[in-house]
């Protein structure tokens, strides 16, 4: 219908909108807005060897839609239900127990919360061939104690979670739709929303805008509306993640006012800290070719090193002859088709470094410009030479002794990083000699990004937007760093626990009451709109 009215309104059906919606359904009538198609039947999603097709399809209407950010770095951002959940490694494993503390969180829910989503969507993987070398390899080199499996973010080496089954096939945060009242939830798809309506009380001029409802187009371009029914919990709740949140928040007409300007963006509220605070954890690796085949699996296996700055982890992959052309002749003669290996990685905490978001243009569906300033801050330099020095270690240990060729060293493994095109950064003659350089030329994406809308500066604990009433925004671009090893768990907890938080003193859904059409008087009632 071209006009619908519902209690929330989620924009944005990914990692935390699904768990969000899902919960707030019990106890009220919940629109999600999700921009992007279904997961389900989509075997590049589904099918956990499908995982390279996923992230490197450039189709229009892909699950992943690709960016690069100013510092010349590849990304992808999710445009399916799911989210991130659906294109990601899979990786699953819980924030640090501080990470809860400082975001005030009340921890006997958010321990319900993470039980919640774990009993629908994580698993515990199968550990082969490469994945317990990556084990066994980071205990010889002192990453200690070995946990076993575990969802915990504990210090040393550990066999983490899963959103894959036993027979390969991705479970993502859509899942956790399930858990819905079906009878008071509905899920649009391919629906873009191109900004938020606001409206200011009449005779108040000083209050503060209101969300009210939002603008969005369907899969045909046809724009159609959203409104909330008024009352005074009813919320548009933003879970677009770091790119999109704080996009559409400037679409809207909130954030920094000479930025909106310059695109002819009516102001709603001058907030210069939206789109600021946008941090990538920085991510480097070296490829390890293997003269005997290895399993397909994603990351399981990670290791949080005593005193240093970086998580370490490991996954099998593959380099066709094409992309090996470019690399080495030392490599090179050992590729016929393929060359078979596995990358072993690490990830820089936090991070410390951090630039900012802006505006190309008008469209919801242009990607921003993003800037993330990788190893601004030398803590973070540190900690990517501190893992590249761990990962060295491991690829020299006895655990890797069959798995690499023996008369095939390290500083040939670093050449041919540095031969491959990970990304649009130059390459610098040090590199292949200097750590520091090598980490700042052959610097990737884990897809951990997050920011643009964080807590304390556009956002307040309770997720609702500063200065604005009826809008929140529950995602990951409202953490000051990443949570853990991976933050997909985290954010789908984030969605659960904030659904149960708003849900608290709400009186009961009237079922009967939402058997007729919605009366146009509600829409009436909001005074003076705001264009």
């Amino acid at each position: 219908p071209p006009v619908v009215y519902f209690d929330y309104i989620i924009i944005g059906g990914g990692t935390a909108g699904c768990p969000l919606a899902a919960t707030l359904s019990q106890n009220a009538t919940v629109l999600v807005l999700e921009r992007g198609g279904s997961p389900y039947g989509d075997s590049n999603i589904t099918n956990v060897g499908n995982f390279g097709s996923t992230i490197s399809d450039t189709s229009p209407h892909s699950a992943s839609q690709i960016f690069i950010s100013e510092d010349g770095v590849y990304n992808t951002r999710a445009r399916v239900l799911g989210g991130g959940s659906a294109i990601n490694a899979g990786f699953y494993s819980r924030a640090e127990p501080e990470f809860a503390r400082d975001a005030g969180w009340d921890e006997d829910l958010v321990r319900r919360s993470y039980d919640w989503v774990e009993s629908k969507v994580a698993f515990e993987p199968p550990v082969r061939q490469w994945q317990s070398a990556v084990r066994d390899g980071l205990v010889e080199i002192g990453v200690l104690p070995y946990n076993g499996f575990t969802y915990d973010h504990v210090q040393g080496t550990k066999i983490g979670g899963t959103i894959f089954d036993d027979q390969g096939r991705r479970h993502t945060a859509a899942d956790l739709l399930g858990y819905a009242n079906h009878r008071t939830i509905k899920v649009y798809l391919h629906a873009t929303v191109s900004r938020i309506l606001f409206t200011r009380r009449a005779g108040r001029r000083w209050a503060n805008p209101r969300a009210y409802g939002v603008v969005f187009e369907d899969a045909l371009g046809i724009k159609k509306r959203a409104f909330l029914r008024p009352h005074p919990q009813n919320e548009v709740i933003l879970t677009a993640g770091a790119l999109g949140s704080p996009q559409l928040m400037m679409l809207s007409g909130i954030g920094p006012a000479l930025h909106l300007k310059s695109h002819g963006i009516h102001l709603v509220l001058d907030q210069p800290n939206v789109g600021q605070g946008m941090a990538d954890n920085p991510m480097n690796l070296l490829y390890v070719p293997s003269p005997v085949p290895v399993e397909i699996s994603l990351i399981q296996v990670v290791g949080i090193p005593p005193g240093q700055n970086t998580y370490i982890s490991g996954k099998p992959s593959s380099l066709t002859a094409e992309t090996m052309a470019k690399a080495i002749d030392t490599v090179h003669a050992y590729a016929n088709t393929s060359l078979k290996g596995g990358v072993i990685l690490e990830k820089v905490k936090g991070p410390l470094s951090s630039g900012d978001l802006k505006l190309r243009s008008r469209s919801p569906r242009d990607n921003p410009s993003v800037t993330f300033n990788y190893f601004k801050d030398p803590q973070d330099l540190r900690g990517c030479v501190e893992g590249m020095r761990s990962i060295v270690n491991m690829i020299n240990s006895p655990s890797f002794a069959r798995l690499r060729y023996a008369n095939l060293p390290v500083q040939a493994l670093v050449d041919l990083m540095l031969n491959l095109p990970v990304n649009l950064r130059p390459r610098h003659v040090s590199s292949s000699i200097s750590l520091e350089q090598f980490c700042i030329d052959t610097v990737m994406t884990i897809w951990h990004y997050h920011g643009g809308c964080q807590v304390g500066k556009v956002v307040d604990r309770d997720y609702r937007v500063v200065g604005v009433d009826g809008l929140r925004v529950i995602d990951g671009s409202t953490f000051l760093k990443s949570p853990g090893t991976n933050p997909q768990a985290t954010v789908m907890m984030l969605g659960r626990y904030m659904g149960m938080r708003i849900l608290q003193g709400r009186p009961p859904v009237n079922l009967r009451r939402l058997r007729g059409r919605f009366p146009a008087s509600w829409r009436r009632r909001w005074h003076s709109h705001i264009p």
